[in-house]
């Protein structure tokens, strides 16, 4: 069975052509979700080459061991069997055919400065911008919709419910610079989350990544978490005797923000941050330093 954003992939292929370069690939998906869907397929990142989806590549990786796609790095092409899988699906091969009408005539440079001038944020790391875009007032638009730096601080946020790319946008916007990882067990279901992939996508956005698991609450202490009076008694005693004994710990985050001028972000799972033992730690934090160790919670 095919996600119907799997489906979109291939049908987006097959629309044009049945092959696409990596970038004019990823610019056209971008485009496609922006503009023919209410709740897009994918989310993006602003990276090199303009929008980014690491989503889109793990899709990629599924779809060629289903023999989908073919095994190729330098580009997407769809196969016979992943042209079957999509024959039947009616309503989006028409929504497609409808958007390659109106960008069938664009490709690589121009396809890039298509979306550059359209959506400025997600050309805000270009490396490339004075290449694609000749045009000093185009490029002093896409670099104001660049993030402004802001000062040292302490954020917190939790990536329930949020794409790889969502989550990571948040982090671009609010100008966090290195990430702290408090989960005993930096293990997730959810695509993106899981330690090395984290660490992976952080580091290509330029953001620093740092796992701390003596921060983090074993995974048996957090069953049958139902009211609020539950976590209330599970982050009391973890306010009385765990945290006490993680002060090396406590100590690198004020170093990080303070000498290190960092802006630290702590990351776990639960979006609500009264729900999860983030808010302890910056509690902490906060309790021991000055305004720059006043959390800020995304």
């Amino acid at each position: 069975m095919l996600f119907s954003r799997q489906k979109l992939i291939l049908s987006l292929l097959h629309a044009f052509s049945d092959r696409l370069g990596n970038t004019d690939f990823q610019k056209l998906l971008f485009l496609y979700t922006r503009e023919m869907e209410e709740r897009p397929s994918y989310d993006f990142v602003p990276y090199s080459y303009g929008c980014f989806s690491f989503t889109s590549y793990a899709d990629k990786r599924r779809l060629t061991e289903r023999g989908f796609l073919m095994d190729c790095d330098e580009q997407w092409e769809i196969t016979k069997t992943g042209i079957k899988s999509i024959s039947s699906d009616a309503s989006t091969i028409k929504k497609v055919a409808d958007f390659h009408g109106a960008y069938k005539n664009l490709s690589g440079k121009r396809l890039i400065v298509e979306v550059y001038r359209r959506y400025p944020y997600y050309a805000s790391r270009s490396k490339i911008l004075e290449k694609v875009l000749p045009d000093r007032a185009d490029q002093l638009v896409v670099q104001e919709a660049r993030p402004g730096r802001k000062q040292p601080g302490l954020l917190t946020i939790g990536y329930e419910g949020k794409s790889l790319e969502l989550y990571l946008n948040q982090l671009l916007q609010a100008s966090v610079t290195l990430l702290c990882d408090v989960r005993r067990n930096p293990l997730s279901r959810k695509y993106g989350f899981s330690k090395s992939t984290l660490k992976a996508a952080c580091e290509r956005l330029g953001i620093r990544y740092e796992h701390l698991p003596e921060l983090g609450i074993a995974s048996d202490r957090r069953r049958n978490l139902i009211e609020q009076s539950d976590y209330k008694a599970l982050f009391g005693d973890y306010m009385r005797h765990d945290l006490p004994r993680q002060a090396d710990a406590i100590e690198r985050i004020k170093h990080w923000i303070e000498s290190g001028k960092q802006r630290v972000a702590l990351t776990c799972f639960e979006l609500q941050p009264h729900q999860c033992h983030r808010h302890c730690v910056a509690e902490v934090l906060a309790n021991d330093g000055g305004r720059r160790l006043v959390p800020v919670h995304l």
